[in-house]
């Protein structure tokens, strides 16, 4: 069995973090006032971390997308990895010079307001609760402030508008007299008539319009119009994403020299090595330009807009069109259009996916209306009187609307070179009612070949497809899988050439555990490059000499995630990273000396990282994301754990003692738990600072003495395929269980007390918190349950069609899976959590069961706590500091405080 196999190599108690990560720390260092509004506070602690590191072809220089803590914006830096120089090379002043003097005054403004409105809002969250203690605090202050600014703006609109009726009268006195004059004179003296009076009548006019009626002499209104004013005007002045400056959006690296092309805003820039920080201006067309590729000799560049591909050079002006729109027969049972291409390395080929509308031509050769996927209402409960808005939805009982696609393969044309007469498909899928799905295509090094890879849900049919560059030639089927291949291939079957063309690399889970096996180019032959009980779900990159490979995998830990170097002969595997930390968004040169990834742990937050390849956990910082503030509240670090569950599967897990614990007690605790896939995560991971699973267990064992304990049941991804596939046909049983056994071993081992611990989760999370309180109803003594799924056949068909069971065209067999039959067995407290317009879990969910808990008589064990303006993770009124507020209150109230007993 997987888990017991690696449950013999690992320690069966994995008790405590390296020390590198640090013991749990003393009652001196744990100071018994840290406060909701100091964890959860306005300003964040982290910045954002950096983006899309990228060597370039020498492997002298690393690029990436990032800005200090407390800079907006993403800017492209540049560092030498041999001298340690770094360049940056945008700002906000440097880019000042490509930019509108209205969009630099917009910058900055929208700056300034979003510091001025983060401290106003710690100073009201702290204000709020000084109140709450009795001190004698003004709570008006904010509304006051802003009410300062409303006023002037409103009176000021007020007087426009007063002006404006004015003149607007004026003039139509003036025309009113020169109707009346035509209409009651003789034509000849009409015409004659002198215009010294019109004349003068228009100067009044503007003279009236001049003088705008005073501010003072405005209506007064009532203190309850001044308060409909400031809602406007906070609505109005709302910040928006492309109100701050957004620094560079991505770029691309030479194939060859030391030199690269980024777009910021829709233009494109070029910066070379050999001159230092300066960049120079390429193309600025008022349209979204993102930029593809060099061209194969460096001497130009390949860019696109919203469809189209195009290439210049950087030594003449004029672009050429690469990827010129499909041609279709006038009686066409299709037409495509081109969705996206991609293009070989070198310059020469590219691979065009297309689709075609779902509805076939009329008689006039016009597409027929396209089928209409599902929309459901939401509730926007800002205005006056609540209205709905839609929101797709395609549930599991619904039709496919997969579009018909169709694959060319295009030699590109030099340029000059007159359009060749455009080839057939090279591979078509009708679509329709059908469960398709295609990774990228991807091109060999030399543009030998290009491979892509399918799933075909309902006939649970994955193939790899390898064709070669002609443009007529249909590529062939390398690899058929039928039958059980796990529910999350789909997210790691994206092919990679190695650079000598000869394999095709890719993610399958043939072993019970997704990683990279190799296909043969020329026999077809498979291969697994990796073995062992432990994920790889993401191949980096190669050596230059195809000998080597680099993965991300959690083969020692699987709270973390290491880069691994693969002897693709020998399938040894290196760790490069340090020990304890978990890398991600990683990169490696092109010369396979060099990766960079953002890497970190509890006690060291996640910053990017410089590892020479050659000296195995050696590594270099090169950001600094972090507030250093935040050593004010890290005032405990969390042991890691783990039990085996009745089946002897190994369970993951991570708990926060209070200071002064012993095994003895019998404290409180709350379990988080998740439960569910979610792609190549889990809950349980040494960089995560989850808000509720860490922050608020940190807060809850230094404030009042609880065990606050975070668990990965089966259920969840990067565990291998038993976990990913335990919701198969029964989803949330087999968390329960495992649940179950978590208290118990944490009864046993933890300190608990059986009586006093409680469960939560978000999401997935609280579909299982509901799940389990309904059908192991004795087990915790009370539960608080977020944005859950209460009824399956009414979430996303894509999430459940890969982790529930399959799916039945119009009939929602989903149903057998709700909770609201089981509702009625809830025996302990539940607090149910939801934002109101949240467009992924519906509000709905809530109500329902909710209305079933009434039903059975559970009016005084069920409470509710409503964002109404709140999505699937909240964030409209209710904000972190106070929904843990709430929790807080609740755990409290239900579980009583910590003191050892």
């Amino acid at each position: 069995m997987p888990g017991l196999n690696r449950a013999l190599r690992l320690p069966c108690l994995a008790l405590a973090l390296s020390a590198a990560l640090g013991a749990v720390a003393s009652a001196a260092e744990a100071p018994a006032q840290l406060t909701l509004e100091q964890l959860y506070r306005a300003k964040p602690y982290k910045g954002q971390d950096a983006q899309d590191p990228s060597f370039s072809h020498s492997g002298h220089w690393l690029a990436y997308r990032w800005n200090p803590y407390g800079e907006p914006g993403s800017d492209l830096y540049v560092r030498n990895v041999e001298t340690g120089q770094v360049l940056r090379l945008t700002s906000p002043q440097i880019m000042a010079a490509y930019d509108a003097p209205e969009d630099l005054a917009r910058f900055e403004a929208k700056y300034r307001q979003q510091v001025d409105e983060t401290a106003a809002r710690q100073a009201r969250e702290e204000a709020q609760q000084a109140y709450l203690r009795g001190e004698k605090v003004d709570l008006e202050q904010w509304d006051r402030a802003d009410l300062a600014r409303v006023k002037p703006e409103v009176e000021a609109k007020w007087t426009r508008d007063e002006a404006e009726k004015k003149a607007d009268a004026a003039a139509a006195e003036v025309e009113k007299a020169a109707m009346a004059r035509l209409e009651g004179a003789p034509a000849a003296a009409a015409a004659s008539a002198p215009v010294g009076a019109i004349a003068a009548a228009a100067s009044a006019s503007a003279v009236a319009a001049a003088a705008p009626a005073s501010a003072a002499s405005m209506p007064a209104k009532a203190d309850w119009e001044w308060r409909d004013e400031l809602q406007k005007w906070r609505e109005k002045n709302k910040l928006k994403p492309a109100d701050l400056y957004p620094g560079v959006s991505e770029f691309v690296w030479a194939h060859r020299a030391d030199e690269l092309v980024f777009a910021y805003r829709g233009a494109l820039f070029r910066w070379q090595a050999s001159k230092g920080a300066h960049i120079e201006p390429l193309q600025a067309t008022q349209r979204k330009l993102a930029v593809v590729a060099y061209t194969g000799d460096d001497a130009g560049y390949v860019f696109r807009d919203d469809k189209r591909v195009l290439r210049a050079r950087f030594d003449r002006g004029g672009v050429d069109l690469i990827n010129r729109e499909l041609i279709n027969a006038d009686d066409a049972e299709r037409k495509y259009a081109i969705e996206q291409t991609t293009l070989s390395e070198d310059g020469r080929w590219l691979a065009i996916v297309a689709q075609a509308p779902l509805a076939p031509p009329g008689d006039d050769g016009k597409p027929g209306p396209e089928p209409k996927a599902r929309q459901v209402e939401i509730m926007d409960w800002t205005q006056r009187f609540a209205t709905p808005k839609k929101v797709d939805r395609e549930v599991s009982d619904d039709k496919q609307l997969v579009k018909p696609m169709a694959l060319y393969i295009r030699r590109v044309p030099a340029a000059g070179e007159a359009p060749a007469k455009q080839a057939a498909p090279v591979f078509t899928n009708k679509g329709g009612d059908v469960w398709f799905e295609t990774s990228d295509v991807v091109w060999a090094r030399d543009a030998s070949h290009y491979a892509f890879a399918t799933w075909e849900r309902e006939r649970q049919l994955l193939r790899v497809y390898l064709g070669n560059a002609d443009e007529n030639a249909a590529p062939a089927v390398v690899l058929e899988r039928r039958g059980d291949v796990g529910h999350e291939v789909v997210g790691v079957m994206q092919p990679h050439f190695t650079p000598d063309g000869r394999r095709v690399v890719l993610g399958l889970d043939a072993a019970g555990w997704r990683q990279p096996y190799a296909i043969d180019v020329a026999t077809h032959a498979l291969t697994r490059l990796v073995s062992g009980d432990f994920e790889a779900p993401e191949v980096l990159g190669f050596t230059p000499d195809s000998k080597a490979m680099f993965v991300t995998a959690n083969k020692d830990d699987f709270a973390s995630m290491n880069l691994l170097r693969v002897d693709l002969a020998s399938g040894q595997a290196t760790a490069l990273g340090a020990a304890g930390e978990y890398y991600r968004a990683s990169a490696v040169s092109f010369d396979g000396r060099w990766l960079a990834a953002m890497g970190g742990n509890w006690a060291a937050r996640p910053e990017l990282k410089l590892i020479d390849a050659r000296k195995p956990g050696a590594e270099l910082a090169l950001t600094d994301s972090n507030d250093k503030a935040w050593a004010q509240v890290d005032v405990l670090h969390p042991e890691r754990f783990s039990f085996a569950n009745r089946h002897g599967d190994r369970i993951e897990g991570y708990v926060f003692k209070p200071p002064g614990w012993q095994a003895s007690d019998r404290r409180p605790a709350v379990v988080y738990v998740y439960g569910g896939p979610l792609g190549d995560r889990h809950i349980v991971e040494v960089d995560s600072f989850q808000q509720t699973a860490y922050l608020f267990g940190m807060y809850m064992a230094a404030r009042h003495g609880y065990v606050m304990i975070a668990v990965d049941p089966r259920g969840h991804s990067n565990y291998g395929r038993k976990f990913s596939d335990a919701n198969w046909e029964h989803p949330g049983q087999p968390q329960a269980e495992d649940l179950e056994d978590a208290k118990a071993w944490a009864v046993a081992h933890l300190g608990v007390d059986t009586a006093r611990v409680g469960l939560t989760g978000w999401s997935f999370g609280g579909f299982q918190t509901q799940y389990t309180m309904y059908t192991k109803p004795e087990l915790f003594a009370a539960g608080i349950a977020g944005a859950g799924p209460t009824q399956w056949e009414n979430y996303n068909s894509w999430y459940t069609g890969r982790t529930l069971d399959r799916l039945e065209r119009g009939k929602p067999v989903l149903r057998k899976y709700s909770l609201l039959p089981l509702a009625r067995n809830l025996e302990h407290p539940l607090l149910l959590v939801h934002g109101m317009v949240d467009p992924n879990v519906l509000f709905q969910d809530t109500v329902n069961v909710y209305r079933e808990l009434l039903s059975s008589g559970k009016d005084a064990l069920v409470e509710l706590y409503l964002d109404p303006d709140g999505v699937h993770g909240l964030g409209g009124t209710v904000k972190p500091v106070g929904m843990h507020r709430k929790f807080e209150a609740f755990w409290l109230n239900h579980l009583g405080e910590g003191a050892k007993r």
